[in-house]
């Protein structure tokens, strides 16, 4: 009985270790992500701009909100990347293949921000990319927890993680776009 107590406070308020193949690289520019439809997403790419992370998922009342990345990704795409991570980590809101996930997003709300693979952004299976963005050990920042789709990990140009936007905010919303300016 002590054991399962123990074990259940444990899945609860601390999130699984990566497995021993997927390493967490010490700065964000350091991960290399493989892209939705294909290739690599190199982050050290990225330096010198801001870079929000969102994950995303289809078939989720926020799913809208990839208006409002694609518009705000043009606004500021001198100075700021948007990548978006698809996953099905809630209530199996992205059901699709990458395949069905590009399609989706291209003839619906003609992503042209980067997008990555699906993957798991909480869980056992996490990636190693959302242990950076969520664990304080990693980012430097703090401790978060992803709450549901749409929530957004804003990164400086230095790499630096500065700012955690939880799903109702919309991309552009004056909170976003003045960090973006900063």
């Amino acid at each position: 009985m002590f054991l399962s107590i123990l074990l259940l406070f444990k899945l609860f308020f601390f999130s699984p270790d990566p497995k021993d193949n997927q390493k967490v690289p010490a700065s964000i520019y350091d991960f290399k992500v493989e892209g939705l439809t294909g290739g690599t997403i190199d982050l050290s790419q990225y330096k010198g701009k801001k870079i929000l992370i969102v994950n995303t998922a289809s078939e989720c009342g926020f799913t809208p909100q990839y208006e409002g990345l694609e518009q705000l990704y043009k606004k500021y795409k001198g100075k700021l990347v948007i990548i978006g991570f698809p996953a099905n980590n809630f209530g199996h809101q992205e059901p699709g293949t990458n395949e069905e996930i590009a399609g989706f997003c291209k003839k619906n709300y003609g992503v042209s921000f980067p997008m990555a693979a699906k993957i798991s952004v909480k869980g056992d299976d996490m990636a190693p990319i959302y242990h950076w963005l969520t664990e304080e050990k990693y980012n430097h920042y703090k401790d978060t927890k992803v709450k549901w789709n749409f929530q957004k990990y804003l990164i400086n140009e230095k790499g630096q993680l500065v700012e955690v936007f939880y799903s109702p905010t919309k991309p552009m919303s004056d909170e976003i776009t003045k960090a973006i300016e900063q």
